[in-house]
């Protein structure tokens, strides 16, 4: 179970962070077309396709066996050595595709922003907001650790799949050990991205920090919330009045 959360966690953060790029690159380098692609209805089918495939990636693991316990990071994870041939899909398909993709889709961009910023004398306005290239910067930056992060494992995983017998004795045990911490140490790094830049993020922060030193004003925050919201919420006598 331990080991089916863990490859469900991972395949879903890259799948998700896919279906982030190709939804940035939509809105801002098929502005017109945004609105019809993901209407409400589409986003709800396209969230609930990335899960659907995530699930489909990762229940294999269960017909080959390679959800073991490794002494070495003493937990149950993905076994590199079981089947060479599922590991090379694993690796491609949660790594390589992806990476790909979100490539072309944040270069893309980048050069959409560059000509963006050479048209400056024109007089069409771009419809991309100040706000909407910080998120952009973001996710790139979530997309770029997440890709340094992963690339020793999963280049150690598809080395130890092609050539078993060569490479597999010879990795040291040291490197597969950091590797392993260094790709799990990226879920913690989100956040510290997100606080360093996004605002909203930062000013929530904060919020929670001076929550945890002072209780007490987070309480009165909260009640002082709820007060005006209920000084605001007109009657059902002045509704009644104002319709008359």
């Amino acid at each position: 179970v331990s080991g089916f959360l863990m490859g469900l966690s991972v395949i879903g953060s890259i799948f998700n962070i896919t279906g982030i790029a190709i939804n940035r690159y939509c809105y801002i380098c098929q502005n017109f077309s945004y609105d019809t692609l993901y209407s409400y209805r589409n986003t709800l089918l396209l969230v609930a396709l990335i899960w659907l495939l995530t699930v489909l990636a990762i229940v294999p693991n269960f017909f080959v066996g390679s959800l073991q316990y490794d002494p070495r990071v003493y937990s149950c994870t993905f076994a590199q050595t079981v089947s060479a041939t599922y590991t090379i899909t694993v690796v491609v398909v949660h790594f390589f595709v992806p990476i790909a993709i979100v490539t072309f889709c944040y270069l893309r961009i980048w050069i959409m922003v560059i000509q963006v910023r050479q048209k400056v004398k024109s007089e069409v306005r771009p419809r991309n907001k100040p706000s909407d290239l910080r998120n952009f910067i973001t996710m790139f930056v979530v997309f770029v650790l997440f890709a340094i992060c992963w690339a020793p494992l999963n280049f150690i995983g598809l080395a130890v799949a092609v050539y078993p017998e060569e490479v597999a004795p010879h990795i040291p045990e040291w490197l597969f050990v950091v590797s392993y911490f260094m790709a799990y140490f990226n879920s913690c790094l989100n956040a510290i991205i997100y606080g360093l830049l996004n605002q909203n993020f930062r000013r929530e922060y904060k919020r929670i920090v001076m929550s945890v030193w002072k209780p007490q004003l987070f309480f009165q925050e909260t009640s002082r919330g709820g007060t005006e919201g209920i000084k605001t919420k007109p009657s059902p006598g002045l509704k009644n009045n104002t319709a008359k």
